[in-house]
């Protein structure tokens, strides 16, 4: 149930390393994303990639780029040198597209094409005919009253 979608700015390029044990690869950059206020300042975060999305990572994507990345939020505490605990935020992605690419995105609508006419068709000199009624727009259901 942990999932969420975030566009956000690569500041730190992609560090392709492979862990010690299997040598499974790990891409991991930083992003920056605007406040939630007018006036706050930009947040930054460590986003983590694994296994051949971490390869992507790092051969397709550099600072400076916007994304979308949809992944699970972790909390880590960091033990500071100055004796303190500090949590940090990490990402772990599942999935990246670059902000330029959104038309790849499974869910975006296709991109409208023109498409030239050299002649008017017969039915355009036809009289139009007056358009059905639009139907009303559906409600989404309400879950509120899940009995459990």
């Amino acid at each position: 149930m942990n999932n969420c979608l975030l566009m956000a700015e690569i500041v730190q390029a992609p560090q392709l390393r492979y862990t010690s044990d299997n040598q499974t690869p790990v891409a991991e950059f930083v992003v920056q994303f605007p406040g939630l206020r007018e006036g706050d300042p930009s947040s930054q975060m460590k986003v983590v990639g694994w296994g051949n999305l971490a390869q992507d990572i790092q051969a397709q994507y550099q600072a400076g780029q916007r994304v979308m990345i949809e992944g699970r939020l972790a909390m880590n505490v960091v033990e500071r040198s100055e004796g303190f605990k500090e949590k940090q935020v990490e990402m772990t992605v599942q999935r990246i597209y670059s902000v330029s690419d959104l038309s790849t995105m499974p869910m975006a609508p296709p991109p409208a094409v023109a498409t030239p006419t050299a002649s008017p068709s017969p039915a355009a000199s036809r009289p139009a005919t007056p358009a059905a009624p639009a139907a009303a727009p559906v409600e989404p259901a309400s879950y509120d009253d899940i009995p459990f």
